[in-house]
């Protein structure tokens, strides 16, 4: 391949990792290639929830407002013992919302994936062929060649700088790649069933989110969006996963609480949710993200998220590199950051899940004693903002407090236009954020080119209070935050920020240009 390649970045798989991943890649103006097999969206929901960091995501792609119609709050979660007593609630994070949104929303997927490719054709720089299959790949210093073959069995080849595999849980740039999963030890089978509830059975159902830990069969139960309602049910040995997909049957195992006449099946899948990371996230200059390079169970519903959070954080690292205003090894940065991310917070949740799992009824009775004993005699209660990690490694300034590798909050603020989000002001690039309460003589006279953002009473007025209490909190007076939103380090004291700024610079290259768009 000797060639000059046709484009920048050739993305693998059309779902919303992938689409996401094209309007990143799109407004910023990197010539993209996207490649999907099928030619439409799958009609039913898979993912049934979100954070608030993936709504800021959409909102820094511009399909913030459509979203939102297709979107409903994400209630606490109960979760009932094996004597049908509470134990513990997932509840949510209380008002100020630290990232302009509620913390956690629940969301129906087809229309949503639908408006984020409306988003990518609008990018010029993004060139979307459906139909096409990857049977072949090649990679070379500088290049990648992907074979790909349409529905009557032709085949051609497209030439990119950097390949992307978001092609889902049996990824073919994954085997391609050869690539192995690491398996994080959960492997069980449940069976997930979404129905269109008519109005007057609503009233029948569980009027909160729940968790049914019951040794003889564990169910979930999450209101959805509307009149959607999906239960999850794990599957008892012996049962064929197939038969068990069957309305009939479906129907039997929600008969506590609903009946046939009662609303819609919408779909009933078996899985097996699993616990599985990719051994690497990188292999030269082809990158996995989404399903591909992860799976984990659902219990508090991150796995799109996960995704989501993939791809913001390596398109923009791919964007610096592309543009030469940072050195190849940033790149190295998005597997360490993502998988140790993807990791803890899969160890987190499977040990919920296997909690939720648990069929040995002596076991299941001393879980509720301990979860109660947690309590303080009475339901444990945690958010679900508590449970997602930090980042842990990667590039983030680690000695600078504990605040680093934390998303910095996004305030509503008072404009000449009126009252908005941060990010509409301020962008999604590197940025250093100073608390306006504090005297503003310290800052250096230089920052190496990281725009200056001013919070606070001599800058941009917020509403809420959630930046200064942040400030407060972290006992710093400015912070320089990431285009992904995270915490790259935190100023606590005059004539740090300088030295701070230029060690950055040389950690990711490219002096005078680093921080520029």
């Amino acid at each position: 391949m000797n060639e000059e390649p046709e484009f920048e970045v050739a993305i693998v798989g059309y779902g919303p990792v992938g689409a996401i991943a094209a309007c990143w890649l799109g407004q910023a103006g990197v010539k993209t290639l996207v490649v999907e097999k099928s030619r439409t969206i799958w009609d039913i929901p898979r993912a049934v929830a979100l954070d608030h960091e993936i709504l800021r995501v959409f909102q820094n792609i511009g399909v913030i407002e459509q979203v939102l119609p297709h979107t409903a709050p994400f209630g606490a979660s109960e979760h009932y013992g094996a004597a049908g007593q509470l134990i513990r609630r997932i509840d949510v994070m209380p008002p100020p919302h630290p990232l302009g949104y509620l913390p956690n929303v629940v969301f129906t997927q087809p229309p949503v994936e639908a408006i984020v490719r409306e988003r990518v054709q609008g990018h010029p720089s993004v060139t979307v062929k459906l139909g096409l299959e990857v049977v072949a790949l090649n990679r070379e210093e500088g290049s990648v060649a992907l074979r790909v073959q349409d529905e009557a069995g032709n085949i051609e080849t497209r030439t990119a700088v950097h390949v992307i595999g978001c092609d889902g849980a049996s990824s073919t740039i994954r085997r391609l790649l050869d690539i192995p999963l690491e398996d994080l030890g959960f492997d069980e089978p449940w069976l997930v069933v979404d129905l269109v509830v008519n109005d007057g059975a609503l009233a029948k159902l569980p009027q909160a989110c729940a968790q049914y830990c019951d040794p003889a069969r564990p169910y979930t139960f999450i209101i959805g969006p509307g009149n959607h309602r999906r239960w999850e049910i794990m599957l008892n040995p012996g049962e064929d996963p197939r038969l068990m997909e069957q309305e009939e049957r479906v129907w039997d195992l929600l008969s506590r609480w609903i009946e046939p006449a009662d609303g819609r099946l919408w779909r009933a899948s078996s899985y097996r949710f699993h616990a599985l990371v990719a051994e690497r996230w990188r292999k030269g200059n082809a990158f996995l993200a989404g399903d591909a390079a992860h799976q984990q169970p659902p219990f508090i519903g991150q796995g799109m998220c996960q995704g989501v959070r993939d791809v913001t954080n390596l398109c923009w690292k791919l964007v610096s590199v592309l543009r030469g205003r940072s050195r190849d090894t940033l790149l190295d940065t998005y597997g360490e950051e993502r998988k140790q991310h993807v990791s803890t917070l899969t160890g987190r949740i499977k040990e919920i899940g296997s909690a939720i799992c648990e069929r040995n009824p002596e076991a299941a009775r001393q879980r509720d004693e301990r979860l109660l004993a947690r309590g303080g005699g009475s339901a444990f209660v945690a958010t679900r903002q508590e449970i997602v990690p930090p980042l842990e490694t990667g590039l983030i300034c680690s000695e600078r407090g504990p605040a680093a590798g934390t998303l910095f909050p996004q305030p509503w603020v008072m404009s000449p236009n009126g009252l908005t989000l941060m990010d509409e002001i301020s962008g999604p690039g590197w940025r250093l954020f100073v608390d306006g309460r504090a005297d503003l003589n310290w800052l250096a006279p230089e920052t190496c080119g990281i725009p200056v953002v001013v919070i606070g009473s001599e800058g941009h007025q917020e509403i809420g209070g959630v930046v200064g209490t942040w400030f407060d909190r972290y006992r710093c007076k400015a912070a320089i935050v990431r285009p992904d939103h995270y915490v790259y380090s935190t100023v606590d004291e005059p004539g740090r920020l300088y030295d701070i700024c230029c060690g950055l610079e040389n950690r990711i290259g490219c002096a005078g240009a680093s921080f520029a768009g």
